[in-house]
């Protein structure tokens, strides 16, 4: 089996789902009972034989980051594998938040 990392951009702010999203990332918001909407993602990698995993998170994101802690990062199914979320850097200014989940670099003007 060739080794592949799998990178999951789950820094939505998810505005077409507010109230729902009004205190967390729209990855972070419940379904059915104990889970989230990133569960639907990190289950499709881990079956489809992807273990090493990022989940890149921005908006609102201390949910996410306690459910991927919580539900995913400890279980033992992984062995020498992984996922762990990888929180935003908080930038200067007014607008570093872009709703990219850091995916683009960040242009400075001279």
């Amino acid at each position: 089996m060739i080794p592949v990392l799998g990178i999951i951009l789950a820094g939505g702010r998810g505005e077409r789902l507010f109230p729902l999203t009004e205190h967390r990332a729209k990855p972070a918001v419940p379904f059915g009972g104990r889970y989230r909407i990133i569960d639907f993602v990190l289950s499709n990698f881990v079956n489809s034989g992807i273990l090493s995993i990022y989940v890149m998170t921005q908006f609102k994101a201390q949910s996410l980051l306690e459910h991927v802690e919580r539900g995913w990062r400890t279980s033992d199914f992984l062995g020498e594998h992984f996922i762990t979320a990888v929180p935003a850097q908080m930038r200067m200014g007014e607008d570093w938040y872009q709703g990219t989940a850091d995916s683009e670099p960040l242009s400075i003007g001279v």
